[in-house]
């Protein structure tokens, strides 16, 4: 079957195919295999993108900058302050203007009605750095991760702990869905994705063969587990009152020894990052001092196992986003 995703945005899962997010897969691996060998894969010289940042970031910023120049392009950074997009120009106006300069934009920020109004009226192709509703890039990076640890996607045993309600939650569970791989979100009740995404996943499912659970029983939601998934309590943008209903909710679903071992001995712990697993950071220690924990979502213990691949997946985000660019701009 004959791939082909040349001028295509990038802005949800859900709007690929299997076949073509195992096109991205493979061509990453690709591109990753020659950055390793020093070959140099820079086809797209002469070509231009821009980069939306309304939520700053270390991987993602560091990831579409390298790619891009990887891949022989010039790149401009635009940080919160250093546009008008939304404030004295629209979102339409935005992307008319930068169409005409790039030949793609990528815009990482805050509601997914942005993304996809960037999308309707740049006329080049729009790539979803992260969302509120989706995180398209870092599922990608997930997914060579977890093939390049097990050596497949099907079948494999993925739980997601703690907020599920969210980019990450909402993400992982349709990227498995697409892919066959059976997912569980384990969290309370009201930590749940989405019913109507939910739903559509369970379609999804029937499709490929995997299987969506939603479980609050910790125990029984990790029990022969291939991969146990967190992600921060509290994300970007959302106001400093949310700490202590989110840690009286989740402390129960930390990730810790316990949790690894009732999985698989062969199970690998991820996360998208960062992650607050030590008092190293000014939010770290602000957590401590308020709430006495000095680890939150997962302990350090496993942060820095043997079966955590938190790095592998941070460079990975630059292989899939190259592969992304290139496919989609070539």
């Amino acid at each position: 079957m004959s791939i082909n995703l040349k001028n295509k945005n990038f802005l949800k899962i859900i709007d690929f195919s299997k076949e073509e997010l195992t096109y991205l897969l493979d061509l990453a691996e690709d591109l990753k295999d020659k950055k390793k060998k020093g070959i140099s894969v820079d086809t797209l010289k002469g070509k231009n993108v821009a980069l939306i940042f309304e939520k700053t970031s270390t991987r993602t910023r560091c990831a579409f900058e390298v790619a891009a120049y990887d891949l022989g392009m010039g790149c401009t950074y635009l940080e919160p302050s250093g546009s008008q997009i939304g404030k004295k120009e629209s979102i339409a106006d935005t992307a008319r203007v930068l169409g005409r300069m790039y030949d793609g934009i990528e815009y990482r920020g805050f509601e997914q009605e942005i993304v996809e109004s960037l999308a309707k009226y740049a006329g080049v192709p729009v790539w979803n750095g992260l969302t509120n509703e989706s995180h398209p890039t870092q599922i990608l990076a997930d997914f060579l991760t977890i093939r390049e640890k097990f050596g497949k996607l099907e079948g494999l045993n993925f739980v997601y702990m703690g907020d599920a309600r969210y980019n990450m939650g909402n993400s992982l569970m349709i990227g498995c869905a697409i892919m066959g791989i059976n997912f569980t979100a384990c969290a309370p009740k009201k930590y749940f994705p989405n019913k109507d995404l939910v739903e559509k996943a369970m379609e999804l499912a029937k499709e490929s063969g995997a299987k969506i659970v939603l479980t609050e029983d910790v125990k029984k939601g990790t029990e022969k587990a291939d991969i146990i998934y967190t992600d921060v309590w509290v994300s970007m943008g959302e106001p400093d009152e949310v700490w202590e209903e989110r840690i009286k909710d989740l402390l129960k679903y930390q990730v810790n020894s316990d949790v690894m071992k009732n999985a698989k001995e062969s199970a690998i712990f991820m996360h998208c990052l960062p992650a607050f697993h030590d008092l190293n950071t000014t939010v770290g220690k602000e957590i401590e001092k308020k709430f006495g924990l000095k680890e939150m979502e997962v302990t350090n213990e496993v942060f820095e196992s043997n079966q955590s691949v938190v790095f592998d997946e941070a460079e990975n985000r630059m292989h899939t986003i190259k592969a992304v660019m290139k496919a989609t701009l070539e």
